[in-house]
């Protein structure tokens, strides 16, 4: 009996320190799966790429728990708001629009624009009269659409839902030329679709950019706090470097020139 009783008495309290432990907090993260160095989905179904690995290092650090979902770039803010997740890391580009509808981490990086265009238009440097008559694509709500407008009007712009259906016209010849993130175009200029285009004049930056970063919703407490001490631990040991050294081979924290001192 009295072997019974400890027996039983061991399994009350192990299930009393059982409810009593805390559950690892679950950090839900959204971001598009389609903006390829940057996160993209693999044929398995995995989601890859910089943001998610930044994403990965900051949740390691907070110990927290990740919770990774997919969401089309022309929605993910709302999708955001709606608490569809916690988190958003997809390479958003911080602007004073967006930041009325969320609260962002500080940059994790700093993306150069860059032109591409077909190797045959044989153009070098980027202007007005260079551009003339060239049917130019990138996609719909990105900085570079804003850039287009102030800096090319006169141009025909194609607009799409994903940069990889801009890679595909810019592929088939349906495009002169694309602009875009730097990054996410030199990766796509090294795959074999790729051959066709270069690198055309320099890159740069909006004159009020101010870089790319984690956003969260207005309600979401210290949220912002927590993610910029887990980002500023990680880039101190040196996690950060060892992640964008996979993806880039030069610093991804310096900012390039203004826009308004090159595309005059």
């Amino acid at each position: 009996m009295k072997s019974a009783f400890i027996s039983a008495a061991s399994l009350i309290a192990l299930g009393i320190m059982t409810a009593q432990a805390p559950a690892a907090e679950k950090l839900r993260i959204g971001t598009e799966g389609d903006y390829k160095p940057f996160n993209y989905v693999t044929g398995s179904g995995e989601i890859k790429g910089f943001d998610y690995d930044i994403g990965q290092a900051v949740c390691a650090e907070m110990k927290v728990e990740c919770e990774w979902s997919t969401h089309e770039w022309s929605g993910i803010i709302p999708a955001l708001q709606s608490g569809k997740f916690d988190v958003m890391i997809a390479s958003m580009a911080v602007n004073e629009e967006r930041k009325k509808q969320v609260t962002f981490s500080n940059p994790y990086y700093f993306n150069a624009m860059h032109f591409i265009a077909r190797k045959d238009l044989g153009i070098q440097e980027i202007s007005k009269e260079a551009l003339k008559g060239k049917v130019i694509g990138t996609q719909s709500g990105s900085v570079a659409v804003d850039t287009l407008k102030d800096y090319f009007p006169d141009n025909e712009v194609k607009l799409y839902p994903s940069l990889s259906e801009v890679f595909l016209d810019m592929d088939s010849g349906r495009l002169d030329m694309v602009l875009e993130s730097q990054m996410a175009l030199s990766d796509w200029l090294a795959q074999d679709s790729g051959n066709c285009c270069e690198f055309a004049g320099k890159p740069f930056i909006l004159d009020a950019a101010q870089g790319n970063a984690m956003a969260v919703r207005k309600d979401s407490g210290d949220l912002a706090e927590r993610l910029n001490t887990a980002l500023a631990a990680i880039i101190k040991n040196g996690t950060y470097d060892k992640i964008r050294q996979q993806y880039f081979d030069f610093d991804i924290m310096v900012r390039p020139v203004n826009a308004s001192a090159y595309l005059k």
